[in-house]
């Protein structure tokens, strides 16, 4: 779908963005061709069209308004994941409590996203929940163990203070929070020891497509179940949804802007290529409120149609407080069980991967050069710190990197790390801020249903794309991706049916095997990565070698690879230099002839700091928002 993919190497799954090709832009720059051959060349990448790099610092105001772009940019799939997850915790009809976890998954997500500018791949990349471990947290939570009571789905026996019912949705979050935890282990045990580039070798297009399709494709139930709550208002979001994303987003609105030597003017801004799920969510929740006032939609709840009215979650607002901040263990102590670890681990693998290709277009889009080895297993590490952080916080999902966060940068052609640094206090601040929550999980299902239409559509999509590497005229690659696909769905469907038929008489193994026969990115993505590792194929047959080819780029500009890439404060250069961090994975090695980074990087500090002078010189009485 034109307009809806991101730019990244595994066509990552989370939150796709409606952005437009690369050089559409948010706001008017100048023109960096103009500039001279040294300051407009970079690093060989398309840095030539950016106003402010990875390593440049735009002014205060900058930062902050394009800082909170990019949060909203993520608020779509953020606030869609809690709200998925609360029909299996039981919580469909505790608003108090959902509005609590979207509160929670931002104010987590503000400190992952720190965490990984200061610490990690130190790109300009925004971090938060993943639909990756959506599917086998579903799979867990819908154990015969685990299957919410009866009472708890009918509204008039449900008391949301009551010790019975707190007791039914917290044993199942502290299940859920102590699986992520465990298997965020196992991504920061891969990511800090290097095992990253390891399994890149075996994992190519025939094992991503289906695993990415089949993170979608079995949440037709939950987007048909909102969405059908009533058509007529799901049909009208998703065509707000489609008209901003596809058909007006090309289409510039006059804002008025400031600019010395032009005072107050307008400028054109592309919203509709910006904001369409924003814009399509807030216009479909203001008819349901037109609608509701006017009694057009039917007040009797037994009738089709209530739920679409504004009044029915209305009470969450005033009942949630101003101020609330999330603590680790907010729901309890987290439990484990095995067969919550192992589903959880398909999600990490599936995350790991398209993170990797993640950093990859935030780099060539932030005018950095390709992140080093050393950078991506430290991104991969600290993501899994920020999984063990959602664990411990409860947010009932882990982090990931967001796709569509990475797109924008295209769009506003400003790659400074300092705006996405920006963008984490917005999430902090809105996590705090409890009211922001309230207002979220108030949006009446019909309205989150056309969403999820929408966005789970892109997401399996966006996971069939992957097949753009391989050769798709052989037959061999014909019969991987669509036998593992085809199995993906029709082996969990069964397992769910005639779950008795594989007990094997000890509890904790039938419930391994209950969960990894149900989740279908498992089964998919376990037979496309057999069959494609075994069965005689080229590596350009495969689609490895255009793989490959997509993201070489010019890595041998030491100087800016250390400005970009080496750990903040000096860390490793100026203090703790000590002889042995050149031996581990996460940091920078020596250069040939011996030179570490940060010699080459001093013996040219002073022509880069005049280029980037000269430069700003130029760019900054035209910047504007």
């Amino acid at each position: 779908m034109e307009g809806m993919t991101s730019d990244k190497e595994l066509n990552g799954l989370d939150n796709p963005s409606f952005v437009g090709e690369d050089g559409s832009h948010y706001c008017s720059l100048p023109d960096r061709t103009a500039l001279g051959p040294e300051e407009g060349r970079g690093t060989g990448h398309s840095s030539s069209k950016l106003a402010y790099t990875v390593t440049d610092m735009p002014p205060l105001y900058l930062c902050i308004f394009l800082g909170i772009q990019h949060f909203l940019t993520a608020m779509g799939g953020l606030v869609a994941i809690p709200l998925i997850l609360s029909k299996e915790l039981c919580l469909q009809h505790d608003l108090l409590t959902q509005s609590h976890l979207i509160s929670t998954i931002f104010f987590v997500s503000g400190i992952c996203t720190l965490l990984q500018v200061l610490f990690g791949v130190r790109l300009p990349i925004i971090q938060g929940g993943t639909f990756a471990f959506l599917t086998p947290t579903l799979a867990m939570l819908s154990l015969p163990k685990w299957k919410c009571p009866a009472w708890t789905q009918n509204a008039t026996l449900v008391n949301a203070s009551s010790p019975e019912f707190i007791e039914v949705w917290q044993t199942r979050m502290r299940e859920v929070q102590g699986a992520i935890m465990v298997a965020s282990c196992f991504q920061i045990l891969v990511g800090f020891s290097g095992l990253i580039g390891f399994l890149m070798r075996f994992i190519g297009p025939l094992t991503i497509a289906p695993t990415i399709t089949l993170v979608a494709l079995p949440l037709f139930d939950s987007a048909g179940d909102d969405a059908g709550q009533h058509w007529g208002i799901a049909f009208v979001t998703i065509s707000f949804i489609v008209l901003f994303s596809q058909y007006l987003k090309d289409v510039p609105v006059p804002l008025p802007s400031y600019q010395r030597g032009k005072k107050c003017h307008f400028s054109p801004v592309y919203l509709f290529q910006i904001f369409p799920v924003l814009l399509g969510l807030s216009l479909s929740w203001l008819l349901c409120y037109v609608l509701t006032v006017t009694d057009v939609l039917p007040t009797d709840p037994t009738t089709y149609g209530h739920l679409a009215r504004t009044d029915t979650r209305g009470d969450v607002l005033s009942q949630a407080p101003w101020f609330r901040l999330p603590y680790p263990g907010q729901w309890g102590v987290p439990t484990i069980s095995l067969a919550g670890i192992f589903g959880i681990l398909a999600g990490v693998i599936s995350s790991m991967l398209e993170s990797v290709g993640d950093y990859y277009a935030c780099a060539r889009l932030s005018g950095a050069p390709p992140p080093p080895k050393h950078a991506i297993n430290r991104g991969i590490g600290v993501e899994g710190i920020g999984c063990l952080l959602a664990g411990a916080w409860g947010t009932g999902n882990g982090t990931t990197s967001y796709s569509e966060n990475v797109g924008a940068l295209g769009i506003t052609k400003v790659g400074s790390r300092m705006v996405i640094v920006a963008g984490a206090c917005a999430m902090l601040l809105s996590g705090i801020f409890g009211k922001v929550g309230a207002m979220l999980a108030s949006i009446p299902p019909p309205v989150i249903g056309g969403m999820f239409l929408v966005m789970f559509g892109v997401i399996t999509a966006v996971g069939i794309s992957n097949l753009q590497y391989t050769d798709m005229n052989s037959s061999r690659n014909i019969f991987i991706f669509g036998f593992s696909l085809f199995a993906g769905l029709t082996v969990p469907n069964w397992a769910s049916k005639n779950s008795t038929l594989v007990e094997t008489g000890i509890l904790q193994l039938d419930q391994v095997i209950q969960v990894l026969l149900t989740t279908g990115m498992f089964v998919g993505g376990l037979l496309g990565f057999i069959l494609d590792n075994t069965i005689p194929g080229t590596q350009e047959e495969r689609g490895l070698l255009a793989w490959k080819n997509s993201h070489k780029g010019e890595a041998d500009n030491f100087q800016l690879i250390s400005k970009v890439y080496d750990l903040p404060f000096g860390i490793g250069t100026k203090h703790c230099a000590v002889s042995w961090f050149r031996y581990l994975p996460a940091c920078p090695k020596r250069l040939p002839g011996g030179k570490r980074m940060d010699e080459l990087k001093a013996a040219g500090e002073e022509s880069s700091v005049k280029a980037s002078s000269e430069r700003h010189s130029e760019i900054g009485a035209d910047t504007r928002i």
